[in-house]
């Protein structure tokens, strides 16, 4: 007969490891659900949990992932907020919202690769760029290869990719790039220690800035699924923006952030604040383990609670943190315009079953649902009365919670109007209401829900 049964010490090194999972499990910021569940799991099979939550389970971590440091004009900070957001983000340690900028929505992938090949080209000194996905298709390595061919020029290009969302990547245009004098760092590699990043925190951000002064960023990676030259079959509807002014400097100084931690090469000293370039006034908001707090989440929560007209969002995946699902339905109770736009089959058909009980809620509170029949809906934006915002993050657990992203929050009228009109016309092409569902199917999605922060 063979003994199964576990040792003395083997129990006393699980009791221990059990304790210390359980410590962090407590000194981070969670649901108290999610905090019952981590601890039910470790408790009952910590041996199994103690692993797994090693690779999910953490969320901030002030060593790992210091806070974004803004190095905005002292003048402008001094100014009075210009938007209730405002005011809140500048409490969260965000840099203040800036006039005087150019902002252009981009609503194609055509016309998306067009105006980031642009940014490419005009930079005379510097281009520091961040993206999640690097497809190695005819879209990716034509990307790279215009890096390379700035490199050659004596551009400086620093290019961060995450290492999850880039399993997949043009490798011999990389290496040619790096050879040409490119620097590439990726975010969060895979061999690591354990406190140096996890797997569960991806930097889900994109942006290429030239010179300090130019952007374009929104939530399109690159690739034939999100841009190209020309037409694609099955190409996500997506959305994408050029921006250039004062604003710009936030980026530089978040992209500084993310390079600090995922390379060893020096940064050198920031540009100077770009001069004005248009009449948008606009706020970067970035979110993840490297913002004290949760300010994009804990922002829109506050603007959904404020909201008195409408509010309209739109993303591919809908699982969204307590606070905001509850603060949608009350909006909705209390007659505002709740409309929510999304692919009825995204491209995880995971999240597209859990989401099932969100929506069926949010529905019977009175928001109005659009669904999407033909095409994947991979936009990220939102109209919360006289605001609005563009960028990268979904209306989910993990990009509101874990996710390291960018999004910009338009407080112009023209800049606003741009995404309102984007809104509405998609919404026409879109079937309204969510289809009921039986008993098992509604179990299932319950089930599907507990795992949403992993989703």
């Amino acid at each position: 007969m063979f003994d199964l049964s576990i040792s003395q010490p083997g129990l006393d090194l699980g009791v221990i490891i059990a304790i210390i999972a359980a410590v962090f499990v407590l000194q981070q910021r969670r649901t108290p659900q999610s905090a019952v569940a981590w601890l039910m799991f470790i408790v009952l099979v910590p041996y199994l949990a103690v692993p797994v939550f090693l690779v999910l389970g953490f969320r901030k971590q002030g060593s790992r992932f210091p806070p974004i440091a803004f190095t905005q004009d002292p003048a402008r900070a001094s100014q009075p907020p210009v938007h209730g957001l405002d005011h809140v983000f500048r409490k969260m340690g965000l840099a203040a919202a800036e006039p005087g900028n150019s902002f252009q929505l981009l609503t194609s992938g055509e016309a998306a690769f067009k105006a980031m090949m642009q940014v490419v080209g005009s930079a005379q000194h510097r281009l520091d760029i961040t993206f999640y996905i690097l497809a190695d298709d005819e879209v990716g390595r034509a990307f790279v290869q215009a890096l390379t061919a700035r490199a050659q020029q004596g551009v400086t290009v620093r290019l961060i990719l995450d290492r999850l969302g880039t399993l997949r990547r043009p490798r011999k245009e990389l290496a040619q790039f790096q050879k040409a004098g490119g620097q590439l760092n990726y975010f969060s590699p895979f061999l690591h220690p354990i406190d140096n990043g996890h797997l569960n925190l991806r930097n889900h951000r994109k942006m290429v800035i030239a010179d300090g002064a130019r952007v374009f960023a929104g939530g399109m990676n690159v690739g034939q699924s999100y841009m190209g030259s020309g037409p694609y079959q099955g190409r996500f509807v997506d959305l994408a923006y050029c921006l250039e002014g004062p604003a710009v400097r936030a980026f530089v100084d978040v992209h500084h952030s993310d390079w600090d931690v995922s390379g060893k090469s020096p940064y050198p000293d920031l540009p100077k604040v770009p001069a004005k370039a248009g009449s948008a006034m606009v706020q970067l908001v970035p979110s993840g383990p490297d913002t004290v707090h949760d300010p994009l989440n804990d922002g829109l929560i506050y603007a959904l609670h404020n909201a008195r007209e409408r509010i309209w969002i739109a993303t591919p995946y809908f699982l969204p943190t307590e606070g905001a699902g509850q603060a949608l339905a009350t909006a909705a109770r209390r007659g505002v315009d709740v409309r929510i736009l999304m692919p009825l089959h995204s491209n995880q058909r995971t999240t597209d079953f859990a989401r099932g009980a969100y929506l069926r809620e949010l529905a019977e509170a009175g928001c109005q649902i659009f669904l999407h029949e033909t095409a994947m809906i991979h936009a990220k934006m939102g109209v919360i009365d006289d605001a609005a915002y563009v960028g990268s993050a979904n209306f989910d657990v993990r990009s509101m919670l874990l996710n390291f992203e960018a999004v910009l929050f338009v407080y112009d009228d023209a800049s606003r109007d741009a995404l309102v009109n984007w809104f509405t016309q998609l919404s026409g092409e879109c079937a309204q209401g969510v289809r009921p569902a039986r008993l098992l199917r509604r179990i299932a999605e319950g089930v599907f829900r507990l795992g949403a922060p992993v989703l």
